[in-house]
């Protein structure tokens, strides 16, 4: 890596550092940032531990440059701080909502953290906030630019028209949003610095293609050209900017769109979840413990019968950082949201050495028990490389065959039209 490359890096670095805290301006947790961020011959970037790590300690936390709430997932009535991510219904709300009960009370209502009296509404458009700093960031960092005022709730404003053909396109479960790249514009308007935070985006992997394996991005093939120019022409008009020229032409809309797809890391948020982690905390005597525990049981039954699987706010955010960490079928750290907002704590998931890469893990648990050939498959179409990971490395000589999951799901697959596969990768950011 040259003298300017070590520059870089070592200024990002600081960077990070010094935003290292809750969106309150609080020290958030541990104070010492325990990795170093580097360049690697092989990899790209790569993180690696400055000390000693033991299992379970937070490597880092970090703040996103920007995120967003999944558009669905919105519109479903989760509720949450347009600018942290932060729940907004009470536990107790949140569990009447989710159960279908509208008379259910909470044991331990004094566990819920959501304080309701502090949330502020935009005067104009009325998105909510957890708090008035919250309200305030997101205006100084991005909201100007993109407060719709009376026109919230207009179809036919290009933003609602954006907002709407993404929906189109992309069902849930959620794992991207178009308005991570319009808060990305947003953003560079409003900045007095705008080449600061463009050069901070331009960390960010944004290939659309691997030219030296030959691998494509699977949602940039020709299949989807017709979606990605009606969405192209539907960002350009929404929210065009003089300053950001190289983002509104085809390719460069296709590259922030691999940028988004590809370093998006997923963000989930639940004033229920949280409360149910309090009530596990609590020092009880046994029978008062068994009837906690059984209240909590047969209240996420009556969720899973009434919701399914969708209990949190989600969405998704850009983080420096994490996004530096390269992936590992075996991960020796993870990513938590342990604070109900979009503060990521990266922890150790085994003792790391000074020196040793600190790899996370790009896929999730069920995909990472699948077989070699089908983990190279995910990565392959939404990652753009070849895992050489220990254990694809030890795996090496099995058959190139997918997994038993993947070959049933191929197999329902085999009825849809062309059309409908079509939707379904689409969906799949």
């Amino acid at each position: 890596m040259d003298s300017g490359g070590c520059a870089a890096v070592k200024r990002l670095s600081v960077w990070i550092r010094a935003r290292h805290r809750d969106p309150a301006g609080d020290p958030a947790g541990d104070p010492a940032v325990r990795a170093d961020l580097t360049i690697t011959t092989s990899a790209g970037k790569g993180l690696f531990a400055k000390k000693s790590i033991k299992k379970g300690e937070a490597i880092f936390l970090e703040r996103p440059l920007v995120s967003a709430q999944f558009l669905w997932n919105a519109l479903y009535k989760y509720k949450a701080c347009e600018y942290c991510l932060r729940a907004l219904e009470t536990a107790e709300e949140n569990a009447r909502r989710l159960s279908g009960i509208p008379g259910l009370s909470l044991p331990h209502p004094e566990l819920c953290r959501v304080r309701p009296e502090l949330h502020q509404a935009c005067p104009q458009c009325q998105v909510m906030y957890c708090s008035s700093e919250c309200r305030q960031s997101a205006a100084d960092q991005y909201h100007r630019a993109l407060c719709l005022g009376p026109s919230q709730e207009d179809p036919d404003h290009p933003i609602n028209k954006l907002k709407d053909a993404w929906r189109s396109m992309h069902y849930p479960p959620e794992t991207s949003s178009i308005m991570l790249m319009a808060r990305m514009v947003a953003v560079v308007k409003q900045a007095k610095d705008k080449a600061h935070w463009q050069k901070l985006f331009s960390y960010f992997c944004s290939r659309a293609a691997n030219e030296e394996e030959e691998i494509a991005h699977k949602l940039l093939g020709d299949q989807f050209r017709g979606q990605l120019a009606l969405l192209h022409s539907l960002f350009k008009a929404a929210l065009y900017d003089d300053h950001l020229t190289r983002w509104f032409v085809p390719e460069g809309f296709r590259s922030l769109f691999a940028l988004v797809g590809t370093n998006g890391q997923g963000i989930g948020t639940s004033s229920l979840s949280q409360w149910v982690h309090a009530c596990d905390a609590l020092e009880l005597p046994a029978q008062q413990r068994e009837q906690l525990d059984s209240f909590i049981d047969q209240l996420y039954k009556d969720i899973e019968k009434e919701t399914g699987d969708f209990l949190n706010c989600e969405g998704s955010g850009l983080f420096l950082l994490q996004s530096s960490c390269n992936h590992s079928c075996i991960p020796n750290a993870e990513a938590s949201f342990p604070n109900n907002n979009f503060l990521l704590k990266l922890s150790a998931l085994s003792d790391i050495t000074p020196g040793e890469e600190i790899c996370i893990s790009y896929l999730d648990c069920c995909q990472r028990d699948r077989s070699r050939h089908s983990r190279h498959k995910i990565l392959r179409e939404n990652y753009l490389f070849v895992c050489s990971c220990p254990k694809c490395v030890s795996q090496m000589d099995e058959l190139d065959v997918t997994s038993e999951e993947e070959e049933e799901e191929e197999g329902e697959a085999e009825g849809e039209t062309e059309g409908d596969e079509m939707e379904d990768e689409m969906t799949d950011v």
